[in-house]
């Protein structure tokens, strides 16, 4: 238990430093992600052994057979203070090191995240595929909790998720809430998905498509009447459609198009960016919404040409990422040269930066 009583004590410390991430090697001082930042720990260096007594004390027998096997394994823990973490476990240079993500459970509104107001909106589909896209470390995970806390809190409705692992814990409140972890409650996405249509649900939030097993039963899903929420990892919106429909055999893209085109409600492509005064990050976010023209796009195998659409279409709620960007540079939220780092084109940013400046955007 020793391996478990340093693990908390590390925790406890990441959540005192208001740390995102947590970091711990063999052999080496443990490392916190702070505002995008590292920071080391003063204290000594922690021993292989400690690392790999924290990793057999906070697995489950499963987990350590699939660490053994896969050597790398994913599980939610929840502290000794009560905090939640998301946990991967792995290997480097055959020795263990473990990476830990702080799931803050204080469930933030959109507008505390500073995210566009327009995604209020998709709290309230009946039907349909919202996705929600970028790196690791974007933030998917907490707009995904914002806009569900939003359905239950406002909506009578069942939301069940299906998780590795299960990250944030919603409180039935107006709403009824299954979460369900994988390997613990289901075997797999795809299986809990298909699972999930006997079981009365209104809304599906799948934790991450990373198969094509997956994305045929969330397309199911949203066809047959259900709302349906999930991840993939790209970093713009068109990405997000390219990469869903390519996923599917080439004999199979006709019809995932046509079904994408059907089913597919919006896409939320996030990059987080440093602030201008060095507290924290702000989400940029490229917002795509469907209405018929972008459909027709999708079916008709003309997807670059979304991107042109979404410049065009502020009144139904989306905007690129230079846009956001612009519109963050405005607000003296982040600074024009962490902006040129992540945007799409240069001298597009910097003619958004005009007009927003003068007042034309």
């Amino acid at each position: 238990m020793e391996g478990v009583t340093l693990f908390n004590r590390l925790l406890t410390e990441c959540v005192s430093r208001g740390a995102s991430d947590l970091h711990i090697s063999s052999g080496d001082r443990a490392v916190f992600r702070v505002s995008g930042g590292l920071q080391r720990q003063q204290e000594s260096s922690i021993s292989q052994e400690e690392v790999e007594a924290i990793c057999t004390g906070i697995m489950t027998e499963h987990q350590c057979h699939e660490f053994s096997q896969k050597l790398t394994v994913d599980l939610g823990y929840t502290s000794t203070d009560g905090e939640r973490f998301r946990v991967n476990c792995y290997r480097e240079m055959g020795r263990p090191a473990i990476a830990v993500r702080h799931l803050d459970q204080q469930m933030l509104s959109l507008e505390q995240l500073r995210l566009p107001p327009q995604l209020h909106k998709l709290a309230y589909l009946k039907s349909g595929l919202v996705l929600v896209t970028g790196a690791t470390g974007s933030g998917k995970s907490t707009t995904l909790a914002a806009l569900l806390d939003e359905i239950n809190r406002n909506r009578q409705c069942h939301i069940l998720t299906v998780e590795d692992p299960v990250e944030f814990v919603h409180a039935n409140q107006q709403s009824l809430v299954h979460h369900r972890e994988l390997y613990s409650d289901v075997p797999t996405f795809a299986d809990a998905v298909r699972a999930a249509m006997r079981e009365d649900p209104d809304v599906i939030m799948v934790g991450e498509m990373r198969d094509i097993e997956t994305m045929r039963a969330a397309l199911t899903a949203a066809e047959t009447g259900h709302l349906v929420f999930s991840t993939l990892h790209t970093g713009e919106a068109v990405g997000a459609v390219e990469r869903l429909v390519g996923s599917f055999p080439g004999e199979e893209q006709a019809v995932a198009r046509h079904r994408i085109a059907m089913s597919l409600r919006a896409v939320i492509a996030q990059h987080l960016v440093p602030s201008h005064n060095g507290k924290g990050r702000v989400p940029a976010v490229e917002v795509l919404m469907m209405n018929r023209a972008i459909s027709n796009l999708i079916e008709n195998t003309k997807t670059r040409q979304i991107y042109s659409a979404m410049e065009s279409g502020a009144n139904e709620g989306m905007q690129t990422l230079d846009q956001a960007l612009a519109d963050l540079i405005r607000k003296n939220l982040i600074s024009r040269e962490l902006a040129l780092s992540v945007c799409h084109d240069d001298a597009a940013l910097d003619r958004l930066i005009r007009l927003a400046g003068a007042g034309d955007w």
